[in-house]
């Protein structure tokens, strides 16, 4: 199915090996190759070594999503193309048109963001100001939710120690509480507000599995929801034609809609 950030599981076929992020037997029998953990220093650092003899050998790059859903994957084409090493693309699915499942219609989308995890000393806004940006043209958001994947503390990694934290992926809930604290603190500040509290938004959770889960509630509901385990991501709502809520009701909380302004006989926003 479908991932939220095609560069959390990479596939590289080279000379009958694979690279990949899941090392399992059903996946070796599938693809019918030996497989290799291809993870983020490789994709990013050992690029030479994937395309080591692509030019007189086969050499496949398999992506869960969209194969340029990272810019890594276009720094490797580019790579391929400055070494004259041809190369032909066959596409998949990934969230930014899976999405459209929730009910919103994709055309009516803005710029994607991305929501990182908040710390003590580094708590960024900017994705806010881009959704605000989104929802004052009218168009919904689509928020990638942070992923943190063999990643190191700054102690470990000042000692030059090869120790990663455990991974962690940033839930619905977390990231509508970091909106949230972002509203109060503008509004503390007298600031104009373009999402609040009451903001229609859409909670995702593993789009395209037979689990997966789509939840609509306004942005205070989806703090308290639990969707269960990865991938999420979250989209903030704007203009809505009555067909995108009449979609949204199927999935939605008590009472998530029923403050819905209607704007003019056939769009509606929260």
């Amino acid at each position: 199915g479908p991932n939220y950030r095609s560069s959390v599981l990479h596939v590289s076929i080279k000379n009958n090996k694979t690279f990949f992020t899941v090392v399992d037997d059903f996946y070796e029998e599938y693809y019918g190759k030996q497989l290799i953990l291809a993870d983020r220093d490789l994709v990013e650092q050992g690029a030479d070594e994937i395309l080591k003899d692509a030019d007189v050998t086969d050499v496949a790059f398999l992506v869960v999503g969209d194969p340029f859903g990272a810019t890594t994957h276009s720094d490797l084409v580019l790579r391929a193309v400055n070494a004259g090493i041809p190369y032909k693309v066959i596409h998949n699915a990934s969230i930014m048109n899976a999405v459209g499942c929730c009910g919103l219609q994709l055309y009516n989308f803005g710029e994607t963001v991305s929501v990182v995890f908040w710390t003590e000393t580094w708590r960024p806004e900017s994705f806010y100001d881009k959704i605000c940006k989104n929802r004052a043209a009218g168009l919904h958001t689509l928020c990638l939710l942070d992923i943190k994947v063999k990643e190191q503390s700054i102690e470990n990694m000042m000692r030059g120690k090869k120790i990663y934290e455990p991974p962690r992926f940033m839930t619905v809930s977390q990231a509508a509480d970091q909106l949230i604290q972002i509203i109060q603190r503008r509004r503390e500040e007298g600031g104009e507000l373009g999402v609040t509290e009451d903001t229609v938004c859409v909670g995702l959770a593993r789009l395209g599995a037979d689990d997966q889960v789509i939840r609509t509630g306004m942005l205070h509901q989806l703090v308290s929801c639990d969707l269960g385990g990865p991938l999420h991501s979250l989209v903030v709502t704007a203009r809505l034609h009555p067909l995108e809520v009449d979609m949204l009701r199927v999935n939605a909380e008590p009472d998530a809609l029923q403050h819905l302004q209607m704007i003019d006989s056939s769009t509606y926003t929260s």
